[in-house]
């Protein structure tokens, strides 16, 4: 976690040293409150932008070391584009790319936006950003850069990431109109950030040191919020009938776990909403091996077991108004002499069987129970489970959208509306009778894939439905998301930690007292 990076809060100001950061439209223009605060140096603007081709393009910066007649190092002068920008404006995003450009240093950023309103809210939404921008996990590495010790004029006019894309330490001040209404709003915002950044840790961690056991030691921690944690281990699995799950870990020295999470914020008689991750700490594919070439990825199939936890943690540190569970299975999937078989017979917890065609399909398994028990024990409102499922979903949708499947329409729509207000977007995919035809078994009551290639991730959603009976359901394949996605302005990771933001925007907005 991003803990050398500060944000602080002051009335506008010249520093005495560092940089200065100011926005303009793309008509160069600063807004009035950055004028005053650079007073006869404004000018500098626009001669340099005339010489450095710097337009004020949405997300283009510019930077001047050493400005004259000026005490700072540099003055970074970031663009906000025109009036084809404004629609749907993303501040998260802009307080992370302003984070990319002081990593390591200490800034002071001017909360003056040309042709857009803002108050404390939008600042808040910006260090929300920052925060993102500056998570670096580099606890595994001896030699830590020591990027942010250079000062004075003689340091780098801009700073870059290193080797893992990670940048540094720093300091951002921002300079607001009323810093104690930005501080109280940013200060909502840390839990999220926060919560981001646990499920990056998780995501990052690796598989030696990241067991099922030291998962769940990790939802435990969430105690100290206030959350109820409840360790399953797997005598206590074995008698409350998951199989599924526990033939999915028979293969490997690392008993399985189970961690169940509750946030009680809400009336008593409201029901609880649930979600429910897939936390295959090490998926080999089992007997069904997978290829070598990027195995060592697949320490980050438990990506959604991590959002569940970062979820639980940003909804217990506002301390929501609603009663929330959040579930996660939590086992490894290796090949050894006593691992699962293709052609093996599983019953699940439902009491549905399931002939195991390719055990690489194996955290469908996992969520399968961990649904059931779910469904049965607290009868939530609606359940929401995210998995690293198919690599089916990378061929649909990239690593642009986490594919979204539900049998209810009203909480797919609001999951959409979510997507598209925090940027991490989903797509809705289809179900029908057709689909779940082809995981009917000969054997079993199904089997755990499909035929063949066509429609990967629809048959592992067809089957996931059936566990959700008629309990209101979606499922979001977060493999093109979750890790080793494309590097943004707010995520500079291999464990993106996709979904604590949709699914605490999803709270706040429909599910809240």
């Amino acid at each position: 976690m991003a803990d050398a990076f500060k944000i602080e809060f002051q009335s506008p100001a010249m520093p005495e040293s560092g940089d200065l950061v100011v926005f303009v439209s793309d008509d160069l223009e600063p807004g009035p409150t950055a004028r005053d605060v650079l007073g006869d140096a404004v000018g500098l603007i626009a001669r340099a932008a005339k010489s450095e081709r710097f337009k004020g393009k949405l997300k283009s910066a510019m930077s001047l070391a050493a400005p004259a007649g000026l005490s700072i190092d540099r003055l970074v002068v970031v663009g906000l584009g025109g009036e084809k920008d404004r629609a749907d404006f993303d501040w998260v995003t802009l307080g992370g790319f302003v984070a990319g450009k002081i990593a390591g240093r200490e800034a002071m950023a001017i909360a003056d936006f040309p042709g857009l309103e803002a108050g404390a809210d939008e600042v808040a939404e910006m260090t929300l950003g920052a925060r993102m921008r500056a998570y670096a996990f580099d606890r595994y590495k001896s030699k830590k850069a020591k990027k942010g010790k250079e000062s004075g004029k003689n340091a780098k006019s801009d700073a870059s990431d290193d080797e893992n894309g990670e940048e540094k330490g720093g300091k951002l001040v921002f300079g607001c109109a009323d810093p104690s209404a930005a501080k109280k709003a940013a200060k909502i915002r840390e839990g999220l950030a926060d919560g981001v950044s646990i499920a990056r840790d998780l995501v990052n961690e690796p598989p030696n040191v990241l067991g099922p056991v030291e998962f769940a030691d990790k939802a435990k921690e969430l105690e100290k919020l206030g959350v109820e944690v409840e360790i399953l281990d797997e005598k206590q699995l074995a008698k409350i009938g998951m199989r599924a799950l526990l033939g999915v870990a028979q293969g490997s020295e690392r008993p399985a776990r189970v961690a169940v999470m509750r946030w009680n914020g809400g009336a008593k008689k409201d029901k609880p909403v649930a979600f429910i991750g897939k936390g295959v700490v090490f998926d080999t594919g089992g007997i069904s091996i997978k290829p070598a070439g990027g195995m060592e990825d697949m320490k980050g199939d438990m990506a959604g077991a991590a959002c569940v936890v970062g979820l639980m943690h940003a909804l217990a540190s506002r301390k929501a108004k609603a009663n929330v569970v959040g579930a996660i299975g939590l086992v490894e999937n290796m090949p050894d002499g006593k691992a699962q078989r293709p052609g093996d017979i599983v019953e699940t917890l439902s009491g549905q069987t399931v002939e195991i065609i390719n055990t690489d399909a194996e955290g469908r398994l996992v969520l399968a129970d961990v649904m059931t028990w779910v469904r049965e024990q607290h009868e939530p409102a609606f359940m929401i489970d995210l998995a690293t499922l198919t690599g089916a979903i990378l061929v649909a949708l990239g690593n642009e959208h986490a594919g979204l499947f539900s049998n209810d329409d009203t909480l797919a729509e609001r999951l959409a509306a979510a997507g598209t207000a925090t940027g991490e977007k989903v797509w809705r995919m289809p179900l029908g009778p057709a689909y779940d035809k082809m995981i009917n078994s000969k054997f079993a009551d199904m089997k755990n894939v499909g035929g063949g290639r066509n429609a990967g991730s629809i048959t592992a959603a067809q089957f996931l439905k059936r566990f959700a009976e008629d309990t209101p359901w979606a499922h979001l394949d977060i493999a093109g998301t979750g890790m080793s996605a494309p590097q943004s302005e707010i995520n500079r990771s291999f464990g993106s930690g996709w979904g604590v933001r949709l699914l605490d925007r999803l709270m706040r907005d429909h599910y809240e007292g």
